[in-house]
């Protein structure tokens, strides 16, 4: 006997009984009419699993005339009814501490760093948004390298991804790439965690499930996560691409900004760089050999966008406040 028999069974079993029943079902005083007032409480039927997954329906209660009113409940695309929704983890930054380590972090006063990272983040915003001559594929993904270790890719990332962070029309997304040799989550102060290698290597692994929020509103960041010895294999993978393009596509407004390995001695940027749509090549002054530069570029000629930026530079720095340009 269904649950909808059931029901009507027991109903006549009450007006048997004598008791005034307000509303009715099939083979009960099919002429008798519920009150306008009279809401019967819903009832919920979980049907066993079928080959289709599970199927939730919400049931209504039954008509006058004894028909059942079955409206399904929907749920938001891709998600599980009887699996909690995914959040990112929130962490905490010590604002002060990345300020005295030279970072940029908002609410600062005003200095030369933050200004300099106006200029060199300007045009990278004008091309992720289409605002620039020529349409860029992926223009919001934007990769951070150079030639050789030790020219401060690391320093120019996180502190690009704070100056975006500051703006008001977009959010950010800080991607340790680096998978090599790690060092985004260090140099911030957080310790090692799940993300970018655990997504692409461990079945059933979301973003959502690796990526920690800031106490910067609009700063996240996907660790590097778990060291695997097959890195070039996996960044090169159509799960990769599959990541990318999720990343590109999720929400308008995300910069993605990849802090990615040293061009020359490893392959995994190069691999990167065919992904997205801008790279950074921090220089360090007065130290990367010319060659060696030019080597770096060689590799980078098939990608829409790359841009330089010398760093560590020692020229005189003014105290002045017009005595740099701003924008």
């Amino acid at each position: 006997m269904n649950i909808i028999e059931q029901a009507a069974k027991r109903i006549e079993e009450l007006r048997r009984a004598g008791v005034d029943v307000p509303w009715t079902a099939t083979g009960v005083d099919q002429e008798a009419k519920p009150p306008a007032e009279v809401v019967p409480p819903p009832m919920l039927i979980e049907p066993p699993l079928m080959h289709g997954g599970p199927t939730v329906v919400a049931l209504s209660s039954l008509s006058a005339k004894g028909d059942a009113r079955v409206a399904p409940i929907e749920f938001p695309e891709h998600s599980d009814p009887y699996k909690p929704a995914r959040r990112s983890r929130l962490v905490e930054l010590d604002l002060k501490r990345l300020a005295a380590n030279g970072f940029l972090v908002p609410g600062a006063p005003r200095t030369q760093i933050e200004a300099e990272f106006r200029v060199v983040k300007r045009p990278l915003l004008m091309n992720a948004t289409g605002e620039s001559a020529a349409p860029i594929v992926r223009g919001n993904l934007i990769m951070v390298t150079s030639a050789l270790p030790g020219e401060g890719k690391t320093f120019s990332a996180i502190n690009l991804a704070m100056s975006i962070a500051m703006e008001l029309d977009h959010t950010v997304l800080l991607v340790d790439a680096d998978v090599v040799r790690p060092s985004v989550l260090s140099r911030l102060g957080l310790p090692p965690a799940k993300g970018l290698l655990d997504v692409l290597t461990t079945p059933g692994t979301d973003l959502a499930d690796v990526m920690l929020k800031t106490n910067i509103p609009k700063l996240t960041i996907l660790p590097a996560g778990t060291a695997n010895s097959r890195t070039t294999e996996l960044l090169a993978s159509g799960a990769m691409v599959d990541l990318l393009t999720e990343l590109a596509t999720s929400y308008k407004d995300r910069i993605v900004i990849f802090d990615a390995p040293p061009l020359l001695p490893s392959t995994e940027s190069r691999v990167l760089a065919t992904h997205v749509g801008q790279v950074i090549v921090v220089v360090e002054a007065d130290q990367t050999p010319r060659p060696a530069i030019s080597q770096a570029f060689a590799t980078l000629e098939d990608c829409p966008v790359v841009m330089a930026v010398l760093n560590k530079c020692r020229g005189k720095v003014t105290s002045s406040a017009y005595g740099y340009y701003a924008v």
